[in-house]
């Protein structure tokens, strides 16, 4: 709260990474290492829930015509047709507008061309790109996976080669080749972030 007793706004934070490089098992343990108010934005997608996730939790699930619908509609802050399968993803603006103006900091974990969406929208937005170490590893963990077929794996791979390229795009890059060290680096980015909030007049 300020000292007129208003909100400070929050802030969006976007992680992006290619398929494989543990973006969401890192976020998992950021946000139970964190002292931020972070809040996941949940993406909606038209692509099938695998087993074990929930509507609502892992993303929202709708069907192709309801998704073209929200975005004729303006509904979506970002949204694209991913890795050459006809499945759509987007991030829905009640996702990420009320809680920042509630003063939360709120986190998408999307692709490289979502970002370039939403720094349209937001260009203070705290970017971070994930990467493995080892490029070689990205295949080998989408194949220890088992949630794909191959010819999914090999259109994964190259748009994360694509996604390698546009690394520049980004304020920081975490390499996670240990998750912990991967985590602590993380932490440590957005605390800087924190610091400078509580820091500012």
């Amino acid at each position: 709260m300020t000292d007129s007793g208003n909100v400070v706004a929050g802030k969006l934070v976007v992680i992006s990474g290619p398929s494989g490089a543990g973006k969401s098992t890192v976020l998992a343990k950021v946000f139970g290492d964190s002292d931020l108010p972070l809040q996941w934005s949940v993406s909606a997608t038209t692509r099938a829930s695998r087993p074990g996730e929930v509507d609502g939790q892992d993303y929202h699930y709708l069907s192709y015509d309801a998704f073209q619908e929200k975005r004729e509609n303006g509904d979506f802050l970002e949204c694209f047709e991913v890795y050459g399968g006809g499945d759509w993803y987007g991030t829905l603006k009640r996702e990420v507008t009320p809680r920042l103006q509630g003063g939360d900091w709120v986190v998408l974990e999307i692709d490289v061309e979502g970002t370039r969406a939403v720094l349209d929208h937001y260009p203070d937005a705290i970017t971070i790109f994930v990467r493995p170490g080892d490029p070689k590893q990205l295949g080998e963990r989408l194949r220890v996976r088992r949630t794909e077929s191959e010819d999914q794996i090999e259109r994964r791979l190259i748009v994360a080669r694509r996604e390698m390229e546009s690394i520049g795009i980004y304020r920081h890059v975490v390499v996670n080749n240990d998750i912990d060290t991967a985590v602590s680096d993380l932490c440590r980015i957005l605390d800087q972030y924190g610091s400078e909030a509580v820091d500012s007049p």
